[in-house]
């Protein structure tokens, strides 16, 4: 199964760097480095820990792992790989001069065979669901310890991986150990073939979000420009759904008419064109980067700048969760909740199903259907500050129960290494 996987993936490797190229069109990052992506990383590294961190989420999850990891072992190297620019620009601008960062190379043998000619991992870290059978095989024939870190798999991952039962339990023998955020999604990795002395169930480590220093006084300067206007942010927003944000914002402008929405799209490719569609749809926007002041008459602030989230969602009054109105599966809670934020979440929230359903049952998160309910709990809270304190403290107890899960995955990764 393994080989087949392998043959289309070089028959498909001409199309992958067709589809950089074309994403290179509105994102020229993605048009760089492709070198790094066939194994050709520009360094050599020995008895490195390796963190493998997906995307611009995983990324921010990854770290308070990255910063503990520097401290304990100063004596080691760290290599942190990811595929996405965002998650590349996210990580130099936290870890640059302090680790090695690179693209993830592809998961196919001649690419790992040269990527492991020059770095030769003491540990591998996986940071979430990410099983590359290629990868795996290679780590498992090299002697290299396999960490699945923050594991989630979902019911609808399962089945997919259930499809091809053999080659998947072939990837989990060669995991030393799965740390899953929780026991249904420790079982379901049990259900595939892996051996249940391999799985510890720790929780999430993004309960342990560490907010920066800096970070309330930025967002209350950014609050001073607001001028006391009621202020609501949509972040993290997929094509298709702002359309959506911008017909329940109509909404709530009919009850709050110097209502400013912040609107942060998640791909910064789609910044022009989500900024072209306020427009189109008659709001007066103001962009982040271009450092101008707010107007009263400014309706839409457009959050088209990275790594500069916590500071949007510290200045807002309730956030709006994207991906959840699309079938994306919605996107991390924990941030406006650590900063005392009441959140609101679309029906696709699926990615975060146990963290949203202990929000929503501790009154610290909204479910919504669509863009009239969207629009009614924001006139809601707009309208009660006394309960949007309420559900942001709510959200923040949660946060300060759950916490504890980052030091039980440190626990491992020593026993590992030791």
């Amino acid at each position: 199964m393994r080989f087949i996987y392998t043959l289309v993936f070089y028959i498909g490797l001409p199309f992958v760097f067709l589809r950089l190229f074309i994403r290179g069109k509105k994102a020229p990052d993605y048009r760089q480095a492709w070198s790094e992506r066939l194994g050709y990383v520009p360094f050599r590294l020995k008895n490195c820990i390796w963190i493998h961190a997906v995307s611009f989420g995983e990324s921010v999850a990854a770290t308070p792992l990255i910063k503990y990891l520097l401290a304990k072992y100063p004596e080691l190297p760290i290599l942190v790989t990811t595929t996405t620019p965002t998650g590349k620009a996210l990580l130099k601008k936290n870890f640059e001069g302090k680790v090695h960062i690179s693209y993830f190379p592809y998961d196919l043998p001649s690419v790992l065979a040269r990527f492991f000619r020059r770095v030769q991992p003491k540990i591998m870290i996986l940071i979430e669901t990410e099983l590359w059978p290629n990868l795996l095989a290679a780590c498992k024939k090299r002697g290299i310890p396999v960490l699945l870190a923050n594991a989630r798999l979902s019911e609808r991952s399962a089945a997919k991986y259930a499809k091809v039962k053999n080659m998947t339990a072939a990837m989990l023998s060669s995991i030393t150990y799965i740390a899953a955020q929780n026991a249904a999604d420790g079982q379901r990795f049990v259900n595939l073939g892996l051996s249940p002395d391999r799985l510890k169930v720790i929780g999430s480590i993004k309960f342990d979000i560490s907010l920066p220093e800096d970070i309330l006084q930025k967002a209350s300067s950014l609050k001073a420009m607001w001028q006391n206007r009621p202020v609501w942010i949509a972040a993290s927003t997929h094509q298709g759904e702002d359309e959506h944000i911008l017909n329940a914002f109509h909404l709530i402008k009919e009850a709050f008419p110097d209502a400013l929405l912040i609107l942060v799209p998640r791909h910064p490719e789609r910044f022009g064109p989500v900024k072209e569609l306020c427009e189109k749809a008659g709001f007066k926007v103001l962009t982040r980067s271009s450092q101008a002041p707010c107007q009263v008459d400014t309706e839409i602030y457009l959050g088209d700048s990275m790594g500069e989230m916590l500071i949007l969602y510290g200045s807002s009054q309730v956030a709006f969760i994207g991906g959840s109105f699309v079938h994306v599966g919605g996107h991390n809670l924990l941030e406006p909740a650590a900063l005392g934020v009441p959140s609101i979440m679309g029906p696709n929230y699926f990615n975060f199903k146990e963290i949203t359903n202990m929000l929503v049952a501790a009154e610290a998160v909204y479910l919504v259907q669509n863009q009239e309910e969207l629009a009614a709990r924001v006139i809601e809270l707009f309208s009660n500050p006394q309960l949007a304190k309420q559900r942001g403290e709510n959200g923040l107890r949660v946060l300060e129960k759950n916490r504890g899960a980052l030091a039980k995955l440190c626990d491992i990764i020593d026993s590992i290494l030791n």
